[in-house]
C-alpha cells in the first residue's frame, strides 16, 4: 500500500463532506404523511400558489360577509343552506 498523500487526503475529506451534506439535505427534506382529516386544510383554495385563486377566494369571502350568506358558487343549494 502506498502512503496517504495530502492530495488523496483532501479528496477523501471532500467526498466525506459531500456525502455528509447530501445525507443532511436528505434528512431535512421534511417529507410527511398528512392524515385524511387534515387534507381539507392542505387543499384549501386559499393555500394555492395561483394568484387568481387567492383573489377569487378573497372576493368570495367579501361577498359572503356583505350578503350574510354563503353558497351559490357552483354547489347545490343557495345562501339559506337548502339542498
Amino acid at each position: 500500500m502506498s502512503p496517504a498523500t495530502p492530495t488523496r487526503v483532501r479528496a477523501l475529506a471532500r467526498r466525506a463532506l459531500l456525502a455528509g451534506g447530501l445525507l443532511l439535505a436528505l434528512a431535512a427534506s421534511g417529507c410527511a404523511t398528512v392524515p385524511v382529516y387534515q387534507r381539507e386544510h392542505v387543499t384549501d383554495r386559499i393555500m394555492s400558489f395561483n394568484a387568481q385563486a387567492r383573489l377569487d377566494m378573497r372576493l368570495m369571502k367579501s361577498f359572503d360577509a356583505r350578503e350574510g350568506s354563503t353558497g351559490g358558487t357552483g354547489g347545490a343549494g343557495g345562501g339559506c343552506a337548502c339542498k
